[in-house]
């Protein structure tokens, strides 16, 4: 269950970063109120999952759900190049993270 929680939050953070970036330094009110509740749920959901997983490991899984979203997600919607390189180090990451899930 906590691997379940922890990738809810990974993607929730990636919602949260990306509802950041479109606030305007949180000056437009519903990006502003999603970066909020999706970063409340993520953190609350990566604490929750921290009670089970190892601190570091959580961590990174969380980290790196968030960040290869959020990037895969401003490529998709054009706010950011789509380049071989980047779609390479994202595919690192993702080895990473199931990397750390396999040694658990």
């Amino acid at each position: 269950m906590s691997w379940l929680v922890l990738v809810v939050s990974g993607v929730l953070e990636s919602v949260w970063a990306s509802a950041l970036g479109a606030s305007a330094g949180l000056s437009r009110l519903t990006p502003a109120l999603i970066f909020a509740v999706a970063l409340t749920g993520s953190m609350g959901g990566l604490a929750y999952a921290m009670r089970e997983l190892p601190p570091g490991t959580a961590y990174a899984v969380w980290v790196g759900i968030g960040a290869v979203l959020t990037v895969l997600y401003a490529m998709l919607t054009g706010r950011e190049p789509v380049s071989v390189l980047k779609v390479l180090f994202l595919t690192l990451i993702v080895a990473g993270v199931v990397g750390l899930k396999a040694v658990r």
